[in-house]
């Protein structure tokens, strides 16, 4: 990278903005030492660990560092065998270690989610923790060691305290006894040892050591003779405190050496994750995005602000216009042009900023970005005249950008603003072009240049492979609005711009007549173009705005025709419920007069069997309904639940006959009923035949089965020639007559089955599968029958399991015995 271009762009501003967001030295350390990263593996992990880190936040997790300091020094002097660290550099080490862990508790909970966050922190020892509180532990905040690090210390400062108390008791006997000598009845303390002030006038009066006056010469401060003995005791004691200090100290440090390598590895996991997390603190406050490095070469930016320019419009309240644009192989180029102040070299700073930013492993100011791995970011940007070296503004640009030449390596991005300027406007032009031109073919190098030029403009509309764009101008106000319009050249409207800084009008008149016709001329052609690219960008939008509309008005149908949906399912599954439920009914009832116990038993399995059936088809129905008049589940619900299934008639009305014995019988004329009538019965709407009448009663036999009924609860009824019938339905209808309009929801077997595997199915097939295949059971009278559903994670046995505990057919089931398949299978009880 050139130096040039980290000055030119304002790189060291950038770091200084990224570095508020550091909480540590070490982090603030790395963000002083950000660069461009040369290897693009590495830079992508960069960018990856911001997005995991964003990822993390939006869950609510981040970690944070406080009070930590450099921990360099203490872990160089850990690698000196022998030394002793100071009690408050511990406290330092402990804290480090302690937050490093709190982060790495924090990543551990989404390791899968943020491995690379996981791989700076998970080499991590946990033992650090139970050695930082035992660090902690034994050294208070302010440094000294607490009384309770070692059984030793405790008992020397309990002796020192008692001593201190009889030391200062027999002190103040003493001043008492020898008031009139005292200066200030106080006990102080010279030269480690406890003395009285005594009046200077009186010094004779108090035998004793003296160790000092006052600076008045007014007090003498004397250990009396009765003390010196207990002061003594007292040196000897702190004497011992301080070695006892000294050796708990040490090993102290020595516990910290022998963890000298993990806890290298905290500073530099704090330093890693402060970095990162100033990183994610900067992209939260200006609303960036983690750019992609594009494999295909493309530079894209989306609604890009300068961070630098924003952060200072932010404290005038402004804010930044945003640009897009984007260069690929095929427009490589783009040459802006438009009037001055107008913010052209904004898009260029911006474009280079970002793009080192990116290069860098920071997240960007805009929407969304892409840049390439760029080799080279050249910029030659401003005045860099000097009268010093001799320098004027021509001359200083060519020496720059002669230089841009020599050290421009692909991909590289080439910044030019105002190429060519500075001298004769025909040469300055040639000279830009054929600048702009050797980068794009020599280097291979994306370039974006900035001209008044209208060589450089007629060069990017000739040109396919180099794009023309401006910055707005607002004509009627006289003010620049600073947007990139990309596609369109500008005019510079300096005459314009002169007259809105206060120039005569009388010299803006003549400098106008003094233009070229033909200048004239193309900077009408450009205003022009630029009316009709407004015009064309505001049927966009109007077209935008009806397109939205449109899908905005087809999703609230969508939406409506689902609710209907619902409604009518919800009906539906309502009216089945219904069905169900009198159905149940009117079995119980019909069953409770029956009196044969046999038949009764038996009508009671049937019953049983059909509430299963009709259950389950209801729930099928139920999931498969479509609102068509003609489907299977309208139909059912239209009739009171009817349901045909692989050919078979099932029937849900609530009896124990079938659709095709209805439909054979009509109501006769009304007459008195006689034995060997048919009849309908009122109560259970079957069909029935009349034995004999006994006064107001009759007996009917329905099947085998015999009912007592009153005449005024029958009904006479004729039998209907059936309707001719074609194809399958016609056979299944005639089977259903020779049956005597039963009609069997199974087909029989030989030899019925006592066991049913359902290994392999989901479990709503097993689920439907399993019963079935007790209703097949319980109508063949088996009493044990088995279930193998595997072990598996268990999912089939929970589904069996829940299928079994409510089944009308079942007294009880229980995992099958180890020789039978174990915890794999499921034995079954039936109902007799």
């Amino acid at each position: 990278m050139h130096e040039q271009a980290f000055k030119t762009l304002e790189y060291d501003s950038l770091r200084a903005l990224v570095r508020r967001g550091a909480q540590t030295p070490m982090g603030r350390a790395r963000i002083d030492a950000l660069a461009p990263l040369d290897d693009l593996k590495e830079l992508r992990e960069a960018l990856r660990v911001i997005a995991e880190a964003v990822e993390l936040r939006q869950r609510g997790l981040t970690w944070s560092f406080s009070e930590i300091a450099d921990p360099s020094d203490a872990l160089a002097l850990l690698n000196i065998e022998g030394s002793t660290l100071e009690p408050l550099a511990m406290l330092e080490l402990a804290r480090l270690a302690e937050q490093a862990l709190a982060a790495r508790a924090i990543i551990l909970t989404e390791r899968a989610m943020v491995p690379a966050l996981w791989q700076i922190i998970e080499a991590l020892p946990r033992e650090l923790h139970s050695l930082a509180a035992r660090i902690t532990g034994k050294i208070l905040p302010s440094g000294e060691l607490d009384d309770r690090a070692s059984p030793e210390l405790g008992r020397i400062r309990h002796d020192i305290t008692r001593l201190r108390s009889s030391i200062t008791r027999t002190l103040e006997s003493l001043m008492r006894r020898s008031e009139a000598a005292i200066q200030d009845e106080l006990v102080t303390v010279r030269n480690d040892r406890f003395v009285i002030p005594v009046k200077a006038d009186h010094r004779g009066r108090v035998g004793g050591v003296a160790h000092g006056s006052s600076s008045s010469g007014q007090t003498v401060f004397i250990e009396p003779l009765e003390t010196i003995e207990a002061n003594n005791e007292m040196q000897a004691l702190r004497e011992t405190e301080e070695r006892e200090i000294a050796r708990i100290l040490f090993t102290l440090t020595e516990e910290l050496r022998n963890e000298r390598h993990a806890l290298e590895l905290a500073a530099h996991a704090v330093a890693s994750l402060d970095f990162i997390g100033a990183k994610v603190a900067f992209l939260q406050k200006f609303d960036c995005v983690v750019p992609e490095i594009s494999e295909q070469g493309a530079l894209e930016l989306i609604a890009a602000r300068h961070p630098l320019l924003e952060e200072n419009l932010r404290a005038s309240g402004g804010a930044v216009v945003p640009v897009s644009f984007s260069l690929d192989a095929e427009h490589p180029v783009m040459v802006i042009s438009g009037a001055n102040a107008g913010g052209k070299t904004v898009v260029l700073k911006t474009a280079g900023l970002l793009s080192l930013m990116a290069l860098s492993g920071l997240p960007v100011p805009a929407r969304a970005a892409s840049f390439p791995f760029y080799a080279s970011v050249l910029a030659d940007i401003g005045d860099h005249q000097s009268l010093a070296a001799n320098l004027s503004t021509f001359t200083s640009h060519v020496a720059n950008i002669s230089r841009m030449i020599e050290i421009c390596d692909a991909p590289a991005l080439v910044l030019l603003d105002e190429v060519g300027t500075g001298t004769d406007p025909e040469e300055g032009s040639a000279l830009g072009v054929a600048v702009v031109d050797h980068f794009r073919r020599a280097c291979g190098a994306h370039v974006l240049g900035t001209t008044h030029y209208s060589g450089l403009k007629m060069y990017a509309a000739n040109e396919e492979a180099v794009i023309n764009a401006s910055v707005e101008f607002d004509e009627k106000t006289l003010q620049p609005t600073y947007k990139l319009l990309v596609g369109i050249a500008g005019a510079s409207s300096g005459i314009e711009i002169a007259r809105r800084f206060g120039i005569p009008d009388k010299i803006v008149s003549a400098a106008s007549e003094n233009v070229k016709a033909s200048t004239r001329d193309a900077t009408e052609y450009l205003r022009r173009i630029k009316r009709e690219a407004e015009e064309a960008s505001s049927l966009r939008a109007a077209l935008e705005e009806e397109r939205t509309a449109v899908a905005e008005k087809y999703a609230s149908l969508e939406t409506e025709a689902a609710r209907r949906e619902r409604e009518r399912q919800a009906k539906f599954e309502t009216e089945l419920l219904t069905a169900i439920e009198e159905f149940e009914k009117r079995s119980r009832e019909m069953v409770a007069k029956i009196e044969d116990r046999a038949e009764r038993l038996k009508v009671e399995r049937e019953a049983q069997r059909h509430v299963a059936e009709l259950k389950r088809e209801a729930q099928r129905a139920a999931r498969a309904a479509t609102g068509s008049p003609s489907s299977p589940s309208s139909n059912a619900s239209a009739r009171g639940v009817r349901v045909v299934r692989d050919g078979r008639v099932i029937n849900h009305e609530p009896t124990l006959e079938s659709d095709a014995e209805e439909t054979e019988f009509r109501t006769a004329p009304p007459r008195a009923i006689k034995a060997r009538d048919q009849v309908r019965l009122k109560s259970f709407g079957s069909i029935g035949i009349v034995d004999k009448i006994n006064g107001d009663e009759a007996e009917v036999r329905v099947k085998s089965l015999r009912f007592r009924e009153k005449l005024s609860n029958l009904e006479l009824v004729e039998t209907v020639k059936p309707e001719v019938e074609s194809g399958r339905g016609a056979s299944l209808r005639t089977l259903a007559q020779k049956r005597g309009t039963e009609v069997h929801l199974r087909a029989s077997t030989d030899d019925p089955r006592a066991e049913l595997n359902v290994i392999g199915r989901s479990t709503d097939e097993a689920v439907d599968e399993a019963d079935k295949f007790l209703d097949e059971a319980f109508l063949n009278s088996l009493q044990h029958i088995r279930i193998v559903h595997g072990h598996g994670t268990g999912a089939l046995r929970r589904a069996i399991g829940d299928l079994l505990k409510g089944h009308p057919h079942v007294a009880r089931f229980a995992p099958a015995p180890q020789d039978q398949g174990g915890s794999g299978a499921t034995v079954v009880e039936l109902k007799q």
